[in-house]
């Protein structure tokens, strides 16, 4: 990519780790370091990878992205905040009570989510049914996409709707497995390794790329061979856990605690350091 760009979804991306902070805070809860570590892609998505409009988030023409961990709300809300489906201002609102931003993704009531998520498993079926769909319907240029975390995968739904995947030639379908090495117990490896992730992955019928995920270029390339591919996609993402957050970067009680007060300010001094050093680059 051109240097322009990638100025922009570096911005992007340092924009959703803020508007993490900003909404994990402000509602004294979620889930900051799962959120943090796919924040790149999620500017790679939005930023240059995705077909959508944030004035029509229906339109039948869109690519679909399906957050399958859904913990990961905070980050996908402020991609979509940050891309135009709805106010910055309102990712403070997250988990109030009648706020539209949910604690998990509701596609009933925020502009620019595909599905409904949150039981861990199930997206990525969601996402293998999309893309058997679009097939159906002689609808090749439609790409879905599905997020999975490393814990995630530990599910046994996930390796059936990998199969299907694969016994239906979806190759309109890419999956992103966020690979940070922690989960909710503790460090993957110790609670339920799945390694190694990218041979079971060729083996139910993938090709595969394992890369740096919170490098743009190496994700950039990812897609690139997903473009390419004759078969459905999967890209694992070797990524930080609290990536931008220096207290937060692969620390496992980060899955699923809000900073308080003093944490917040930390944080947000850091990604606003971080986001005027690449707008004045």
């Amino acid at each position: 990519m051109n240097k322009e760009l990638k100025k922009e979804l570096e911005i992007l991306a340092a924009q959703i780790r803020i508007g993490v902070i900003e909404s994990t805070y402000n509602a004294k809860a979620g889930h900051p370091g799962g959120s943090l570590s796919i924040a790149d892609v999620l500017a790679y998505f939005y930023g240059k990878e995705m077909k959508y409009d944030p004035k029509d988030p229906k339109n039948t023409d869109r690519d679909r992205l399906v957050l399958s961990k859904g913990h990961a709300a905070p980050a996908l809300y402020s991609a979509l905040a940050y891309s135009g489906f709805f106010p910055v201002e309102d990712l403070k609102t997250l988990r109030h009570i009648g706020s539209y931003l949910q604690g998990h993704p509701n596609m009933n009531t925020v502009p620019g989510v595909d599905m409904s998520t949150g039981s861990l498993g199930q997206g990525i079926s969601a996402a293998c049914g999309m893309a058997k769909g679009a097939k159906y319907l002689g609808r090749n240029d439609i790409r879905v996409y599905a997020v999975l975390g490393d814990g995630e995968i530990e599910e046994g739904q996930v390796w059936e709707a990998f199969m299907f995947a694969a016994q239906y030639k979806l190759d309109n379908l890419c999956v992103i497995i966020d690979s940070n090495g922690l989960q909710i117990d503790g460090a993957c490896d110790e609670v339920m390794s799945a390694e190694p992730i990218d041979e079971k992955m060729k083996a139910f019928g993938f090709n595969c790329e394992v890369i740096d995920g919170n490098n743009l270029d190496e994700i950039e390339a990812a897609f690139e061979e997903f473009h390419r591919s004759d078969k459905p996609f999967a890209i694992i993402m070797e990524t930080v856990k609290g990536k931008g957050v220096s207290y937060m970067e692969n620390q496992v009680g980060w899955h699923g605690k809000a900073p308080n007060a003093e944490e917040y300010e930390t944080a947000m001094a850091e990604l606003n350091a971080a986001l005027a050093e690449l707008k004045e680059a």
